[in-house]
């Protein structure tokens, strides 16, 4: 029999997740709850499953609930919850989708008897979408208690999950390289793509200078690793071309020349550990 499923925060996250639970019949999607009542409609209808509700209290007793709501809000959330449905959580399994939280957070639902855990898949949620698309073979981080750990491992292997598990202690670093990785690579890119402008690069270049730079880039990486790919002035130890440089960065930006000294520094760095362990 399949497990129920209760989602709370029907953002891009909740709603993908739904979405494959749900396909892959993994569980029985339940009751869906947002802040907003038209996104629960909305997570609804992208789901395919579901009935939308207007107020905690609303939800009915389910085996598995996901909190898929932002960080700041996911203790007031467990709160909420806990004084909403009480002894209804008694052995359901409750987890949240943070990167960056523990499973600790929820402490307010296992105090109630709840197994509690947390799951962060490693992929830009940029649309339910293209969440659903290429979900497949993505990277899982799990934490939490026994119990929910061994049904997050199931569940979300089955929708085609790379799980594995992250020590509570480490979620804020782990964390910190996703960010890193992800969001400040297109933080970057915003970066160059308005350096070019300024610089007179003609607007119908700026996709192909973009496409042709970060695929190399990305192939090369995952080729040879950080150190062997890395190219350019602070690489080749050109220090005089990376103070001219960013000199004239400074001029034009002041944020944009300080990442872009910081980056030069760590860029020297990691080229010369990658040099030690040649």
């Amino acid at each position: 029999m399949l497990k129920t499923l209760n989602v709370i925060g029907c953002g891009r996250v909740g709603q993908t997740l739904a979405a494959l639970l749900h396909q892959h019949a993994q569980v029985q999607v339940q009751d869906l709850y947002s802040r907003s009542f038209s996104s629960a409609e909305q997570a609804a209808q992208f789901v395919g499953a579901g009935q939308p509700v207007t107020e905690l209290a609303q939800m009915r007793a389910a085996d598995v609930w996901l909190l898929s709501v932002p960080d700041a809000q996911v203790g007031a959330a467990a709160q909420a919850l806990a004084e909403a449905q009480g002894p209804n959580l008694a052995g359901a399994i409750v987890f949240h989708s943070s990167g960056f939280l523990s499973a600790a957070v929820l402490q307010p639902l296992q105090a109630l008897g709840s197994h509690v855990g947390s799951a962060h898949p490693v992929l830009n949620f940029a649309s339910p979408d293209t969440g659903v698309r290429q979900f497949a073979g993505t990277p899982c981080g799990l934490e939490g208690d026994a119990a929910a750990l061994a049904w997050l491992h199931s569940a979300l292997t089955a929708i085609g999950g790379r799980c594995f598990e992250i020590a509570s202690a480490d979620k804020p670093l782990y964390h910190a390289a996703a960010v890193f990785s992800s969001n400040f690579t297109v933080v970057l890119q915003g970066i160059a793509q308005d350096a070019w402008h300024s610089a007179g690069v003609p607007p119908e270049l700026m996709r192909p200078l973009t496409a042709a730079l970060l695929q190399s880039t990305v192939d090369n990486v995952l080729a040879m690793g950080p150190s062997k790919a890395l190219t350019g002035p602070a690489a080749r130890g050109d220090t005089a071309v990376v103070q001219a440089q960013g000199d004239v960065v400074q001029h034009w930006s002041a944020p944009a020349g300080d990442v872009y000294k910081t980056l030069s520094e760590l860029a020297a760095q990691l080229k010369k550990v990658g040099k030690t362990r040649v």
